[in-house]
């Protein structure tokens, strides 16, 4: 008889842990396992430059911001620290907006000029009074705010190179030789524009040149900054619009007047072609010219154009207008500034004098004939006035006639033509036929 078998050898014993099993694995399980570590390993190669770049750029921020606190020689530290007595400077001003192409000028188009401040007109410079200028361009954000003073080594780290593949951002007369503490800038031009950079401006700067003077222990020489400017794309200037606007300037020169866009074809077919004409037709009937625009131009930019148009400089020239009995002396844009009603004469500041309706009438009339005016430069001027009471003149009468003389002489000297002694001299006559009633 076989013995009997105890529990525990023939079954496990509750009291020892169960084996955990192991999941089963899938050839499904075990491609996806390999497409996740290869989706990884991708992701870290492409993201590896871009971190490599983002660290590099941080860390280079860092040492250029701290790189004052750093350990130097004791003559470094005083010159970067200690002020200048030395400035470069521009002399003039640059405008606001410059086109890639053209010559650099100042705000006149006059050429720029470079000059050397010496602190109390230290004799010490007239040692360096002899040195090279270079002309750089810097990053528009430089020295921006209450910044009025820099180290040589923030001034080298704003300037702004070429972008890749493209030329030397400045072309032309970049180095120039200081003489008498000022020197005249040359031919320099920008061959690309300002959109690249994050400031969307430039500066130009003005350095001294190293090695440019034979003794290196002047005093340093503070560099010189512009303001800063935005730089266009030399196409932009063709759509360019005047500051100050000009008489003769295509009308497509004011603002929220696109060339050949749709408000300059609407004026364009009412022969509205230059300020000028645009000016005319908005002193004589304002309403009109606003239906000639439509409803296209907002309330906003009508207000804008029209803002823009009367800050033309309307120049010297005047013109005669000559009807019965009436002459008018209008200014390019058909206001009346001076008028002779019947041998009486209105000086500007009596025009509010005459009725406005019956003036507006004479302007309409001068702007319906305007091809076949006179028109004269400059030489007419307001006679003086003459007051009761100066020496050779006895009454108010004859200070009157004095006056008048003086306007006939003006307006004879502009032309012989005008014959004021074919007039009628019957002022009652003339009022009761050209005049209200009420008209004073």
């Amino acid at each position: 008889m076989s013995p009997k078998r105890l529990f525990c050898q023939t079954e496990p014993c509750l009291e020892q842990p169960l084996e955990k099993r192991r999941p089963r694995l899938t050839f499904a399980s075990i491609i996806g396992d390999v497409v996740m570590v290869n989706s990884q390993n991708h992701l870290l190669k492409a993201l590896e430059p871009l971190l490599r770049r983002v660290v590099n750029e941080e860390v280079d921020r860092c040492l250029l911001r701290y790189s004052r606190l750093l350990p130097r020689a004791s003559s470094l530290r005083i010159q970067a620290l200690e002020p200048s007595s030395f400035l470069l400077y521009f002399v003039n001003n640059l405008p606001s907006t410059i086109f890639t192409g053209s010559k650099i000028t100042d705000v006149e188009s006059q050429p720029l000029r470079i000059a050397v401040e010496a602190g109390a007109d230290n004799p010490a410079f007239q040692v360096y009074s002899a040195m090279k200028i270079e002309i750089v361009v810097l990053d528009g954000d430089f020295a921006s705010g209450d910044k009025q003073d820099w180290t040589a080594e923030e001034f080298n780290a704003s300037i702004v190179k070429e972008r890749s593949g493209k030329r030397p951002l400045l072309h032309g007369e970049m180095n120039i030789t200081l003489r008498d503490r000022a020197a005249t800038i040359g031919d320099i031009e920008f061959t690309d524009n300002s959109s690249w950079i994050r400031s969307r401006k430039f500066r130009l700067g003005a350095r001294i040149v190293d090695g440019s003077d034979s003794d290196k222990n002047r005093p340093r020489i503070r560099e010189a900054i512009t303001e800063p400017f935005v730089v266009k794309d030399h196409r932009g200037e063709l759509y360019k619009k005047h500051y100050p606007p000009m008489l003769l300037d295509e009308v497509w020169r004011l603002e929220k007047i696109g060339k050949e866009g749709v408000f300059h074809k609407k004026l364009s077919n009412y022969n509205i072609k230059t300020v000028q004409e645009f000016l005319k037709l908005f002193t004589i009937d304002p309403q009109k010219l606003r239906r000639i625009l439509g409803v296209g131009m907002s309330e906003r930019m009508w207000k804008a154009t029209v803002k823009h148009a009367q800050t033309c400089e309307l120049g010297n020239k005047v013109y005669m207008f000559r009807a019965h009995n009436v002459l008018l002396i209008l200014n390019p844009i058909c206001e009346v500034v001076r008028a002779m009603i019947d041998d009486q004469i209105y000086s500007s500041r009596d025009l509010p004098n005459i009725p406005q309706e019956y003036l507006m009438n004479l302007s309409r009339q001068a702007f319906d004939n305007w091809h076949s005016l006179q028109d004269f430069e400059g030489n007419f001027r307001e006679p003086p006035l003459i007051t009761q009471g100066n020496e050779g003149i006895g009454n108010e009468e004859d200070s009157d006639h004095i006056v008048k003389k003086s306007w006939f002489r003006s307006c004879e000297s502009m032309s012989e033509e005008v014959e004021f002694r074919d007039w009628n001299s019957n002022l009652d006559q003339f009022i009761s036929t050209s005049f209200p009633s009420n008209y004073g």
